[in-house]
């Protein structure tokens, strides 16, 4: 049985494309963010699985874990298994049944989708949350999904058993119509990063964030 769990309402995702483009470390960036508040941080990396990259995401642990955060891993159950995180699965990726299967009841599963028949036949799945997006345009994907709108999220919150992210093109101008509209938490790429990346910037971002998101 999936456990019920309580999501944060900012959930930042630390996309290495999105970092390297803007000069943002993903071990400064996960400490500043981690000091800053963040409850939970997304490792996402959607090319080749190189040492330098493991070896990032190891020391991006390793400060989830020297502060009792969870971390999820796009994509990947072999680095989540590896890094002792969790778990967030696209539609092209494995199946979350078998995913579960790898990594056992205790590690987060997550599991995106983009319409409301992905949504639904998603409640079927042994997931602890569900995806939906993108809420609106978003430039973190080539070939994005289409927006489906805030009208869309209103829907499938009424049919959701399990709590709900909304992702896709989220900032701080929209965060609150996007929590008005039923999400338990929003996930944020390029907004949680500020226009320049110091460590102290990037704190106070997720402060902002918080601040924003606690009203």
């Amino acid at each position: 049985m999936i456990r019920s769990i309580e999501l944060p309402r900012v959930y930042p995702i630390l996309d290495t494309e999105t970092l390297a483009r803007r000069g943002c470390p993903p071990e400064t960036t996960a400490l500043a963010l981690l000091q800053g508040g963040a409850r939970l941080l997304q490792f996402r990396h959607k090319g080749h699985y190189s040492r330098a990259v493991f070896e990032q995401a190891e020391r991006v642990a390793a400060h989830c874990r020297a502060a009792g955060v969870p971390l999820i891993v796009d994509d990947r159950a072999d680095i989540a298994l590896l890094l002792d995180a969790g778990l967030h699965l696209g539609q092209s990726d494995l199946p979350p049944r078998d995913a579960r299967r790898l990594l056992g009841p205790p590690r987060i599963l997550g599991f995106s989708t983009h319409n409301p028949r992905q949504f639904a036949a998603a409640l079927a799945e042994p997931v602890d949350y569900l995806a939906f997006g993108p809420i609106f345009p978003t430039r973190s994907k080539e070939n994005p999904d289409p927006v489906v709108g805030l009208g869309a999220l209103q829907a499938m919150k009424k049919q959701a058993s399990l709590p709900l992210v909304a992702i896709g093109g989220i900032t701080r101008d929209s965060a609150l119509q996007v929590i008005a509209a039923g999400a338990d938490s929003v996930a944020v790429i390029h907004d949680i990063l500020p226009e320049t990346c110091t460590f102290s910037t990037l704190r106070a971002r997720m402060e902002e964030w918080l601040t924003l998101l606690s009203k």
